[in-house]
């Protein structure tokens, strides 16, 4: 799923929904770096979490 996400994409962090709606800035190697509207730009290793895809907007 990791190689599915591209820059511009909207998901979430199934473990935290309190970090709101995040937009994909990259993704490279398994690495995403996310900007969630709660807790700003973070990098996700995909191999530890699986995010979801938010197609609600």
């Amino acid at each position: 799923m990791s190689s599915n996400l591209e820059p511009g994409m909207l998901v979430r962090h199934p473990s935290a929904p309190d970090w709101g709606l995040g937009q994909v800035q990259s993704n490279a190697n398994g690495k995403v770096t996310v900007n969630f509207e709660h807790s700003g730009k973070v990098v996700i290793d995909t191999k530890q979490v699986t995010l979801v895809p938010d197609f609600s907007r």
